[in-house]
């Protein structure tokens, strides 16, 4: 072979080399999916969410201070630390890589605009900020999701049932707790705090464990939602099986408490609607020994 063959051939060689290293790397880089964050900006601005599932249900969360409330039920007191955990998943996600981009994967995932389980928009003084899909899960606690208008999807640490789309799931089950009472009524009896001591109606000090068991119900009372619309009607016209009256530092507050279709439900004098209630709470309070609690009877 000649040396100007040779030495072309080499040239050749050469600029190959040169043109690999100028544009593989590029090409790799324009291939790898980028980093896209859920939300571009932090959870502390956001307001307001609007929620929604695959079967058309829909609810929205807006937050008034430090506090959440929930417009469509009266802007009834919602679970904040609920709506935390939701908040601190979608922007938790900060370190991790997307796992697919393409719109197969959308449908595949349900991360799609027409197809997902749960569409969560974020909203700061009324604008909106990102909405973003969730969609199946590929393993425990992990739930596959995207922000609308950008093609990464992502897998983050989270549970779709935990983003319902119907208010009653989202309220405070905290709502009626009475954390320091100072005097109880009861159709058979009553408690007065004197002191720091409490006495029945007819003067006689109440059984400790009894008392102590009604206190503590009171403390950690909980309800399981919003009663159904057909059943808040029924209950509106029933008889309460137990009624307390219960006078506290922040003011007086009535309970009502009924049973309707062998499920329970309470009601509170400071709000309109009636409460799920479970079965271990409305025992609590309603199986409290009369004689007992009133003094007249002790344990052995």
């Amino acid at each position: 072979m000649s040396r100007p063959v040779i030495t072309l051939l080499l040239t050749f060689l050469i600029q190959c080399g040169i043109v690999a290293a100028v544009y593989w790397p590029q090409q790799d880089l324009a291939q790898r999916p980028l980093h896209q964050p859920l939300l571009p900006s932090g959870p502390d601005i956001i307001d307001e969410i609007r929620i929604g599932d695959e079967y058309d249900n829909k609810t929205t969360l807006q937050k008034v201070g430090e506090r959440w409330f929930l417009p469509d039920l009266e802007n009834l007191p919602a679970d904040s630390d609920r709506i935390d955990k939701l908040l601190d998943s979608i922007t938790g996600q900060d370190s991790d890589w997307p796992i697919a981009q393409s719109i197969v994967a959308r449908q595949r995932f349900q991360v799609a605009n027409y197809r997902y389980q749960r569409s969560l928009s974020f909203l700061a003084e009324g604008k909106l900020l990102a909405t973003v899909y969730l969609g199946t899960s590929p393993g425990f606690r992990k739930v596959h999701a995207r922000r609308k208008g950008q093609d990464a999807i992502y897998s983050i640490v989270f549970n779709t049932f935990d983003a319902p789309g119907i208010s009653g799931a989202w309220l405070e089950p905290r709502l009626l707790q009475i954390r320091t009472p100072l005097s109880i009524t009861a159709d058979s009896y009553s408690l007065n705090r004197d002191s720091g001591e409490w006495l029945s109606g007819v003067g006689l000090a109440p059984d400790p464990r009894e008392l102590e068991a009604l206190l503590a119900a009171l403390r950690s009372l909980q309800v399981d939602g919003v009663a159904p619309e057909d059943v808040q009607r029924e209950l509106s016209e029933a008889e309460a099986l137990l009624v307390l009256q219960v006078r506290s530092l922040a003011g007086t507050t009535t309970l009502e408490f009924f049973t309707v279709q062998e499920k329970h439900f309470v009601s509170s004098s400071q709000y309109t609607l009636f409460f799920k209630l479970s079965a271990y709470d409305f025992d609590r309070l309603t199986g409290i020994d009369l004689r007992l609690v009133s003094g007249e009877a002790t344990t052995q």
